[in-house]
C-alpha cells in the first residue's frame, strides 16, 4: 500500500474527534513540525483554532466542516484546488496536500489565500495514516487537560496559591537564575519580609540577599539535595522564616519553591506539600520548556522558508506578529575558509553573539543559520533607515567577533526591500556580496553592494566562465597547461603585467623580478600561443580566465 493509500479504509469526512475548544495552527505545527508538514499559507493567521480532523478523499464530494483540518488524500498539487475551495467555503481550519513541484506549490498557496484557509504542505514520503494519528493526538492532548489554554504562568501561579494554602506560608517560584516565575497572594502585607518584597518587585531575588544565601549554603544544599531545606528567620536582615525545595527533572534543577512564613506558623505538613509541589512544578517547567523549544523551532523554519522563498510572507508574519507592509532587509555573515562554520560549539556562539546584539539594535530581529551561513532578518524596519546604519550594526557585530570569539567574520548587508515578500531577494543579494568577498578577498569585514559591485560582477562573470568552458579560450587554457608541465610562471607573469595595465616595472616589482625578466616571459608567452595583448579583447579576455580558481 502506497503513502496516499495508506488510510483507504477510514471513511472520508470523519472527524473522529468530537468538536471541543480544539487547538490553534500555531499548536498543530509545533506538534507536528518539520519536516512532515511545512506551512504554506495562513492567510487568516496561526491562531485559527482546528477541532476535528477529517480525511478527503478525491472520488469523493469536496466538503468540509467549520474548523476541521483536512486531509487531501491522493490529490496532489492542482488536484487539491477542489479541497481548498471547499475548505474556505465551508469554513476549514486548514487543508494538507502534498505537492511534487515548486511551480504547484506558487500556484496552491495563490488558492489558500483567496479561499481564506491555511494550507501545509506533507512530505511525499510520509504517510497519510502517520499525519492523520498525531494530529488526532494532539486534539486528544487538549480534551484530556494535557494541553491546555490557561498557559503556563496561569498554571503555575495557581499552583503558588494552592502550596501557599497547604503550607500556611507565602510561596514564591523561581527559576534557577532566581527569576520569578510565580507567587502566591497575600491578604496582609504587613507579613511580607523584605526579601519576598524586593523579589517580587524586582521579579528577581536581590543581590544583597541572594549573597547571604550563598554564604549560608542555601543554594549548594538546594542542587545537592531534594530534601526541604530550612532557613531560619534573621530579623536584623529583614528575612522571616522559611522553607525552600529544589524542583527537579532527574539529576537537573529547573527551579526552586520557597515558601515564608507569615504571622502565623506553618502548617505540621507544610515539608510534605512542598515536595509535592515540587514535583508538580517540574511538569509544568519541563512542558515549558518543550513549547519554547517548539516555539523557536517552528520561528526559525518559517524564517528559512521567507529567506529562500519557499514560503511566503504570511505565515511567519501571522506567527511573530510582523507587520509584512513594512521595509525590511537581510544581513549575512559567514567566516572560515570557505565561510562555513567549524564547530557546533563555534556555531552556537557565533549564532549567540549576532543574536544578542542584533536584538539590541532592533527588537525584531530574527536570527536564523542556512547553508553554512547566519542570516539576520530585520523586519518592521524605519522607511529613513540608511545602509550606512546597518553597515555599522554589520560592522559592531564583526568586531564583538574579533574581540570576543577570535573569529574574523565576513558580514554583507541585502538591499532594503519595501515590505516582508521582498525578503528573498534581500537575501539573495547579501549573498551575492559575500560570495565576491571570499573569492575576491575583500579585505573589508563587512559590506553592502555600493561597496563592491565591481568585484561582485566580477566574481559572478567569473563563476559563468567557470561553469561554461566553451567561454574560455583554447589557446590561455594551453598557456596553462604548458606552466603545469615545466612549473613555469608565464601565466602567472602575463595576468600581473595585465593587473598593472602595461607597466613593466610595477608588475616587476609585484613578481620579484627584473623588469627585462617579466618582458620576455611576455614575449615568451604570445609566442607560445598566439595571443597578442596589444588587441583590447583578448587583454580582456586574459585577464578574466587567468583569474579563475586554480587557473591563474
Amino acid at each position: 500500500m502506497d503513502a496516499d493509500s495508506a488510510a483507504a479504509g477510514t471513511p472520508s469526512g470523519d472527524a473522529g474527534t468530537p468538536s471541543g475548544e480544539g487547538i490553534s495552527l500555531r499548536q498543530l505545527l509545533m506538534a507536528l513540525g518539520e519536516p512532515l508538514v511545512t506551512l504554506q499559507a495562513a492567510p487568516v493567521g496561526l491562531d485559527v483554532v482546528i477541532r476535528s480532523v477529517a480525511l478527503l478523499d478525491p472520488e469523493d464530494p469536496a466538503v468540509a466542516r467549520a474548523g476541521e483540518l483536512v486531509l487531501a488524500i491522493g490529490a496532489r498539487g492542482r488536484a487539491a484546488f477542489p479541497a481548498l475551495r471547499a475548505g474556505g467555503r465551508d469554513g476549514a481550519a486548514a487543508v494538507a496536500v502534498k505537492l511534487d513541484t515548486p511551480e504547484q506549490a506558487a500556484a496552491l498557496r495563490e488558492t489558500a489565500v483567496e479561499a481564506g484557509v491555511a494550507l501545509l504542505s506533507v512530505r511525499a514520503d510520509a504517510r497519510w495514516d502517520q499525519v492523520d494519528a498525531l494530529a488526532r493526538a494532539a486534539l486528544e492532548d487538549v480534551a484530556s487537560g494535557r494541553n491546555g489554554e490557561g498557559g503556563e504562568e496561569g498554571d503555575l501561579f495557581a499552583l503558588a496559591q494552592t502550596t501557599a494554602v497547604l503550607t500556611g506560608g507565602i510561596v514564591s517560584i523561581e527559576d534557577v537564575a532566581n527569576r520569578v516565575l510565580a507567587y502566591s497572594r497575600s491578604a496582609d502585607s504587613a507579613e511580607v519580609d523584605d526579601l519576598r518584597r524586593l523579589s517580587i518587585l524586582g521579579w528577581q531575588g536581590p543581590e544583597p540577599y541572594l549573597a547571604r544565601l550563598r554564604k549560608w549554603g542555601v543554594f549548594q544544599r538546594l542542587r545537592a539535595s531534594d530534601d526541604v531545606i530550612q532557613i531560619e528567620s534573621h530579623p536584623e536582615l529583614g528575612i522571616r522564616r522559611r522553607l525552600a525545595v529544589a524542583i527537579r527533572a532527574g539529576e537537573r534543577q529547573l527551579g526552586t519553591i520557597w515558601v515564608q512564613e507569615g504571622s502565623t506558623p506553618l502548617s505540621e505538613r507544610a515539608e510534605q506539600a512542598l515536595t509535592g509541589a515540587a514535583r508538580v512544578a517540574a511538569l509544568h517547567l519541563v512542558r515549558r520548556r518543550r513549547e519554547l523549544s517548539a516555539d523557536v523551532t517552528l520561528t526559525r523554519t518559517l524564517s528559512a522558508g521567507l529567506l529562500d522563498g519557499s514560503t511566503g510572507p504570511q505565515p511567519l508574519a501571522a506567527h511573530v506578529g510582523l507587520d509584512v507592509a513594512r521595509p525590511a532587509v537581510v544581513l549575512g555573515f559567514s567566516y572560515g575558509a570557505a565561510g562555513a562554520p567549524e564547530s557546533e560549539l563555534t556555531r552556537a556562539e557565533v549564532g549567540n553573539l549576532i543574536s544578542v546584539h542584533t536584538a539590541a539594535r532592533h527588537r525584531s530581529a530574527l536570527v536564523t543559520q542556512a547553508d553554512g551561513r547566519i542570516y539576520v532578518l530585520l523586519p518592521q524596519l524605519p522607511r529613513s533607515i540608511d545602509i550606512g546604519t546597518l553597515r555599522g550594526w554589520g560592522q559592531e557585530i564583526a568586531d564583538a567577533a574579533r574581540r570576543h570569539l577570535g573569529l574574523e567574520l565576513r558580514g554583507s548587508v541585502g538591499c532594503v526591500v519595501p515590505d516582508l515578500g521582498g525578503v528573498p531577494e534581500s537575501r539573495r543579494e547579501a549573498d551575492r556580496i559575500l560570495d565576491a568577498m571570499v573569492s575576491a578577498g575583500v579585505g573589508t569585514a563587512v559590506a553592502a553592494l555600493p561597496d563592491i559591485q565591481a568585484e561582485v560582477l566580477v566574481s559572478e562573470v567569473l563563476a559563468l566562465i567557470s561553469a561554461h568552458r566553451d567561454l574560455r579560450d583554447p589557446r590561455l587554457s594551453a598557456l596553462l597547461a604548458h606552466d603545469r608541465r615545466h612549473q613555469g610562471r608565464l601565466a602567472e607573469s602575463v595576468l600581473a603585467y595585465l593587473n598593472a595595465f602595461g607597466d613593466v616595472r610595477a608588475a616587476a616589482e609585484h613578481l620579484h623580478v627584473h623588469p627585462n625578466t617579466l618582458r620576455y616571459r611576455i614575449r615568451r608567452a604570445e609566442a607560445l600561443t598566439g595571443i597578442d595583448l596589444s588587441r583590447p579583447d583578448q587583454r580582456l579576455l586574459a585577464m578574466l580566465q587567468l583569474r579563475l580558481p586554480g587557473e591563474g
